[in-house]
């Protein structure tokens, strides 16, 4: 079976979904080993062994080891589910590996905030600066996205998994930014979040455990 490491509503998220939406069955079922982001456990864990950066998601299978989402999520989609993924040749090749790769601009401000206003504990203090920048960076991302969308998917096509990388970040960005200013992804976030497969990983993930509340705004200076 595949084995996945994988953090709660982390970017490993994304390979969580789209094992979902190949069938676990393909792979002979799934093995999901939790990690506890930051804490020592992982740092001593043999995730070393699997991802260079000792970060998840990585995956294992059949003597295959795999780190980086966009990594994984290309090669899985290549190998065992061609209509999630565009192909050379496709007209929508280059705009799907836009969006794959979109995905990670705005996962690395989010994981910026998440430094920033989740991890650092006292005496510890966020930066109102930095934090006013890079929230004013992901809604900018998320502006270019409301911009775009004119369909159900990211692509003409239908839905890929361009959409499937865009999940965790549409599951993280409203802790800082509120989509309320963006009623094309709110409508493509519950679209997202109809799907089985999605829902599915909902059930399995349960309620998140990382945020302390629903929204973090800017810290007065």
């Amino acid at each position: 079976m595949i084995r996945l490491h994988h953090v709660q509503y982390g970017r490993s998220f994304r390979v969580l979904w789209l094992l979902e939406e190949i069938g676990i069955e393909t792979f002979g079922g799934l093995e999901v080993i939790e990690h506890q982001i930051g804490s020592a456990a992982m740092r001593e864990s043999d995730l070393g062994r699997v991802s260079p950066a000792t970060r998840i998601p990585a995956i294992e299978y059949k003597g295959l080891e795999m780190s980086e989402s966009g990594a994984i999520v290309e090669y899985l989609t290549e190998t065992y589910a061609p209509e999630l993924n565009r192909r050379i040749g496709d007209p929508e090749r280059a705009s799907w590996l836009q969006w794959v790769h979109y995905s990670e601009t705005m996962a690395s401000l989010i994981e910026q905030l998440n430094l920033q206003m989740v991890f650092l504990r006292p005496p510890a203090k966020p930066s109102p600066i930095v934090i006013k920048l890079n929230v004013a960076r992901l809604r900018q991302t998320l502006a270019g996205m409301e911009a775009r969308l004119s369909g159900d998917w990211l692509l003409p096509g239908g839905f890929s998994a361009a959409d499937i990388m865009m999940g965790f970040n549409l599951f993280a960005a409203p802790f800082y930014v509120k989509l309320d200013e963006f009623p094309k992804l709110q409508a493509y976030k519950a679209r997202m979040e109809a799907r089985p497969a999605y829902q599915r990983c909902i059930a399995r993930e349960g309620a998140q455990r990382f945020y302390a509340q629903d929204f973090y705004p800017v810290p007065e200076a």
